[in-house]
C-alpha cells in the first residue's frame, strides 16, 4: 500500500512526500537514479504513481509501498545486467527492492540507461 490515503497526490514531489521519512528518502534515491539516466525527463503521476517520461512516453514508473520501493515495466534486459536484476524481480516487469536491504542506486542508474538506449534502438 503506498503512503497516503488522503487524496491523491498530483505531483511526484507531492507523491514522495506522503511517504515517511525513511521510504520519502529511498523514493528521492530512486527518482535522482532514473532522472540521471533519462534525457530531458518529465516527471508526472500515472496509475497513481510517479512516472519518468522519455520521449512523450514513459520511461518508468516507480512507487513507494510498505516493504519495498518498486520499478516498473523493466523488461527482460542483457545480460549480465538481467543476472543482476533477476532475484530482484518479483513478476514478469517488475523489480523491488526491499526497505530491509541498502538501495542499489547504481543498480537503477544502470537499469534505467538500459531501458533508455533500448528505447533509443527502437526509434531509430
Amino acid at each position: 500500500m503506498s503512503g497516503n490515503t488522503d487524496a491523491a497526490p498530483q505531483t511526484v514531489e507531492d507523491y514522495i512526500a506522503s511517504f515517511p521519512d525513511d521510504i520519502a528518502d529511498r523514493l528521492r534515491r530512486t527518482r535522482a537514479a532514473i532522472l540521471a539516466e533519462v534525457p530531458h525527463p518529465e516527471e508526472k503521476m500515472r496509475y497513481g504513481i510517479a512516472a519518468v517520461m522519455l520521449g512523450g512516453r514513459y520511461a518508468l514508473h516507480f512507487a513507494g509501498w510498505k516493504q519495498h520501493i518498486g520499478i516498473y515495466p523493466v523488461p527482460t534486459l542483457p545480460d549480465p545486467l538481467e543476472s543482476e536484476v533477476a532475484p530482484l524481480r518479483s513478476g514478469k516487469d517488475s523489480v523491488t527492492f526491499t526497505h530491509s536491504v541498502e538501495l542499489p542506486d547504481a543498480l537503477i542508474s544502470r537499469i534505467t540507461a538500459a531501458i533508455v538506449s533500448r528505447r533509443a534502438a527502437a526509434a531509430d
